[in-house]
């Protein structure tokens, strides 16, 4: 399946892995790329720029395929604007294969050089959104793509709260770049309903979660199959920072602080990030919260990136094949 995404990024499948706090390491990231989709690095796991570096390197002595890194531009306790920086000119100066960059745009948040410094490195640019208007400020700046981002997807969708279905045809008529497809795909039926609404291919991460080679805890990879699309809620919209996450004991405090008009500091116990990292590692699904979408209700079973790839391309190409038969 070839598609304007498969030949900006030279990968097989035009599916790629979305950045995930804790999750997006070197052995999930070459897992992925190795089964022909674009694996995903995420800096944030990282507290250096040279132990990005380290896995960057750790991630290339594991495949020799193309990944990207995640770099996530939002206000953060731990990660500072001089460790942004830091993350952005370690992948130029490794020439990774493409920059994820969600929350700011780079070129506004590191400055224009920013993207000609991309440009010079062979570094793809791709920001994920969520409005047209932020997809045209990107094609004006010089990206290379876009992901759009509906308010299905798990982490931060924007506060526009538009629908993958809606977001897609609306961001792909409107500029000229690739546009890619993120929020409430986990499956083939969703990488053909993208292709069909315009985009190129799609992003997930939910999904990823549940497979082998992914780090999370066997005890939470089972609760997303047992979960269901309902069971994901929106909290810190009253601060600006919506997120989306797993149904759970810390979500539900965090609901019972904003609904009480707590603040930012009130808030801030119940999201600091040692919270989720020590839940996704030992399996407790209640002592933090989870950034996962409403693709959890298509989670089946746990495979093998390889697996879920192959099963991915088949089945868009099934639904693809199919769409006319239908008596409709």
């Amino acid at each position: 399946m070839r598609t304007r995404m498969t030949e900006l990024l030279g990968i097989e499948h035009p599916v790629m892995c979305g950045g995930m706090m804790w999750l997006a390491l070197p052995g999930l990231c070459s897992a992925i790329s190795n089964a022909g989709g674009l694996g995903n690095l995420t800096a944030g796991n990282y507290d250096t720029a040279q132990e990005l570096r380290a896995a960057i390197g750790e991630t290339r002595r594991l495949t020799d395929k193309p990944f990207c890194v995640n770099i996530t531009l939002l206000p953060s306790v731990r990660i500072t604007r001089e460790l942004h920086q830091g993350y952005f000119d370690v992948c130029c100066e490794e020439g990774v294969a493409a920059l994820e960059i969600s929350g700011a745009p780079i070129d506004r948040y590191l400055g224009e050089e920013a993207v000609e410094k991309a440009k010079k490195a062979g570094v793809k640019l791709i920001h994920k959104l969520g409005s047209v208007r932020h997809a045209l400020h990107a094609e004006s700046a010089g990206y290379d793509a876009v992901i759009a981002a509906g308010i299905e997807e798990g982490g931060h969708p924007l506060d526009d709260d538009v629908t993958t279905t809606v977001l897609t045809p609306r961001i792909s008529e409107s500029i000229g770049m690739p546009v890619i497809t993120a929020g409430g795909i986990a499956d083939g039926r969703g990488l053909a309903a993208a292709l069909v609404l315009g985009g190129s291919g799609v992003m997930m991460a939910s999904r990823f979660i549940a497979t082998d080679e992914c780090e999370a805890n066997d005890l939470i990879k089972q609760e997303l199959v047992k979960r269901q699309e309902f069971d994901t809620t929106l909290i810190c919209r009253s601060i600006k920072l919506q997120m989306r996450c797993l149904k759970n004991e810390i979500a539900g405090k965090v609901l019972q602080v904003e609904a009480g008009n707590g603040t930012l500091e009130d808030i801030l116990p119940f999201m600091i990030g040692s919270r989720s990292k020590e839940a996704w590692s030992n399996g407790d699904v209640e002592m933090a919260p989870l950034a996962v979408g409403q693709s959890i209700g298509l989670i089946k079973d746990v495979v093998s990136c390889d697996e879920l790839l192959k099963r991915v391309a088949s089945q868009a190409e099934s639904a693809l094949a199919g769409a006319g038969k239908f008596d409709l």
